[in-house]
């Protein structure tokens, strides 16, 4: 089903403030509290809400430093590519893990606590992922931009 004014009013907000009561979402919908509470359900259920998080302070959690990681396979073969998906999804600093189109075949987003850290991941976990050819780390200086929210 596809969704109208009136739930993509209720997504921006729920992006924006995921703990937002029932009563002060319907205020910002513009709805009834049970109409609204009908429609998040129905979202919910439909798949256009995945989940509710809370999003942590990676410098609070000692984990200020980004760095976006290149890997090229060896080989493209699906039982290369499922042994590397697998096996990278076990690294815990490894937030976010992209099959690309171009000249890597994979895009990582690794958070660490500086350098040195990174260099732990780096030796004890990257390192030994399978089929991987080569690899490219370029550091994040400083994070001009960063939004969780998709357009609505």
């Amino acid at each position: 089903m596809a969704i109208d004014e009136t739930d993509r009013r209720i997504l921006k907000v729920l992006q924006r403030q995921g703990r937002i009561s029932n009563a002060e979402l319907s205020e910002a919908a513009n709805l009834s509290a049970s109409a609204c509470h009908r429609r998040v359900q129905r979202l919910e259920k439909e798949g256009y809400i995945r989940d509710y998080v809370a999003l942590l302070n990676a410098r609070k959690m000692g984990v200020p430093t980004t760095v976006f990681v290149e890997i090229t396979l060896q080989a493209q073969a699906d039982e290369v590519l499922d042994a590397f998906e697998k096996a990278v999804g076990r690294i815990p600093d490894v937030l976010e893990c992209h099959l690309m189109a171009g000249s890597a075949d994979y895009l990582l987003k690794v958070v660490a606590e500086n350098t040195d850290d990174f260099a732990r991941i780096h030796r004890q976990h990257l390192a030994r992922l399978p089929g991987v050819a080569q690899m490219q780390s370029s550091f994040a200086l400083r994070t001009v931009f960063k939004t969780t929210a998709l357009p609505v």
